[in-house]
């Protein structure tokens, strides 16, 4: 074993990993196809990645989708993808429950056709007892829409007198945030060389690591996955502390 295996089986692995599925559209108009190829080419990665993360005991991973802002896309393409999701909902979900993988959608799904909706509500209700991983796919998702609806639920308890505004602190505020019953993202990994986070889980990513990768979404794989961890790995995530604090002696 080299010393960078050393290394990285001394570190633990993270326990929630999120990815940014950049470059979908790109990777198909650079081989002269429709956008919308890259987004069913993508779908290879998603697979490939929940595997990787199942066989090293990731807890949760965590995929943007579809963000609220992608409405502005071209109105042929955003009705693709809403069919491309419906699609790969019913033909994953059964995969899925087979690996003990329970899926989640965050996200305001209101915004979606009632169709999409009730396919969102049985795949999830379909894997709702499996164990091994949480999948969230976040979809018609922002994190200011996160923090603000949470901000909501919390005025709608202080005006019906359950809560009152001192006791509104940060464990309060996170208990009404999408991802309340998961762990905090350690790694947060973006895909298609852009470098910002794109209103992405903004309250859950406050600590975490992030990584660029210039690799295309439907070209990421295992090479370009074991990349991103073993740069995790080398980080010394202090928290707000000093290095000396954190590092055992």
């Amino acid at each position: 074993m080299s010393q960078s295996d050393l290394h990285r089986s001394a570190v633990a692995t993270p326990r929630h990993i999120a990815i940014i599925m950049d470059g979908n559209g790109r990777w198909a108009e650079s081989q002269g196809k429709p956008r919308v190829l890259g987004h069913r080419a993508g779908v290879k990665s998603v697979r490939e990645v929940v595997a990787l993360c199942r066989e090293r005991k990731v807890e949760s991973l965590t995929l943007f989708a579809f963000s609220s802002e992608n409405w502005r896309r071209p109105e042929r393409e955003v009705q693709l993808l809403m069919k491309l999701f419906t699609t790969v909902l019913r033909r994953e979900v059964r995969l899925l429950k087979k690996n003990g993988v329970r899926l989640k959608i965050i996200g305001d799904i209101s915004g979606f056709e009632p169709k999409l909706q009730e396919r969102i509500r049985l795949a999830e209700a379909q894997t709702a007892e499996c164990g091994q991983m949480v999948l969230n796919i976040a979809a018609n998702y922002g994190g200011r829409w996160d923090m603000v609806d949470a901000a909501r639920q919390m005025a709608t308890l202080a005006l019906q007198g359950e809560i009152t505004p001192e006791q509104i602190d940060e464990a309060l505020m996170d208990r009404f945030t999408c991802l309340s019953d998961q762990a905090e993202v350690d790694l947060l990994i973006r895909t298609g060389g852009e470098q910002r986070i794109s209103n992405f889980l903004l309250w859950q990513a406050a600590y975490s690591e992030l990584f660029f990768s210039d690799t295309l979404w439907p070209d990421f794989g295992e090479a370009a996955f074991e990349e991103a961890l073993e740069a995790f790995a080398s980080r010394q995530r202090r928290f707000g502390q000093t290095g000396a604090q954190v590092t055992p002696r």
